[in-house]
């Protein structure tokens, strides 16, 4: 076995807090998550971590790992450089609970004030739906999002200029994107999106897209073509016309 140090982000009782070296064993196949469990198991039994399912899908565990959002679970310690201190800190863009956890409870509050599906009746007698194949894998890729909420974390809107209440995040503009493109769905939430959602503040810097575990293309599949029904509503007169005319 190796040695190596992990400098972690220790909240302290007064409030802030300081980063802690521990140095400890690590061997081939481990990951950081691992790391931090025998740092808790052997040298800090009051250090708090979020963690569950160390598979990449709960969403849980995740924090930044030498200043990248990443999932603990999931970034393994061959990629990253043992010869100097890995550090390991809370998301940056929540406030801090203890240690590595974070009050990710906002995300959960904007989810309840986006507009849920509203399927259309069944085109089939016995009551199912008939759409393209492309039409139900367009969407499938936005269900894959396992809600680690790494993009909210490194979204700039939110992390830099605190955008809390004017702007709602990438998850959520996918999750709008999840049920908007919807071939069953009949609600509209382009408005929504336009003056309640800040869909405006995205400047598609795909920094949201470089962070996902899931591979999801955030940027290009969902908020793109998001912006682009929201222009075509409300700003270009050919189609606001046809709109108000419906």
């Amino acid at each position: 076995m190796a040695q190596a140090t992990f400098r972690i982000w220790r909240t302290q009782p007064g409030g802030g807090g300081a980063f802690q070296d521990y140095q400890t064993e690590v061997s081939e196949g481990m990951v950081v998550l691992d790391a931090v469990h025998r740092v808790q198991a052997e040298q800090a039994p009051d250090l708090a971590c979020r963690w569950n399912c160390k598979a990449g899908k709960c969403g849980s565990c995740s924090a930044e790992i030498n200043g990248r959002p990443r999932l603990m679970c999931m970034t393994r310690l061959n990629s990253l450089n043992l010869n100097e201190p890995v550090t390991v800190e809370p998301m940056r863009t929540f406030p801090p609970i203890k240690d590595l956890v974070t009050d990710v409870s906002w995300n959960f509050r904007v989810k309840k004030t986006i507009r849920k599906i509203t399927p259309r009746p069944p085109d089939a007698p016995d009551g199912t739906y008939r759409f393209a194949q492309r039409d139900a894998d367009r969407v499938q890729e936005f269900r894959k999002c396992i809600e680690c909420f790494l993009c909210q974390d490194v979204c700039h809107v939110l992390r830099d200029h605190r955008e809390f209440n004017e702007f709602i995040g990438p998850r959520f503009l996918i999750y709008n994107a999840q049920l908007e493109m919807n071939p069953i769905d009949t609600a509209d939430r382009l408005q929504d999106l336009k003056d309640k959602h800040g869909i405006g503040y995205c400047n598609i810097t795909k920094c949201c897209t470089k962070v996902c575990p899931e591979h999801i293309h955030i940027t290009d599949n969902g908020i793109i073509p998001l912006k682009e029904r929201v222009v075509s509503r409300f700003y270009d007169p050919v189609t606001r016309l046809l709109h108000m005319l419906k």
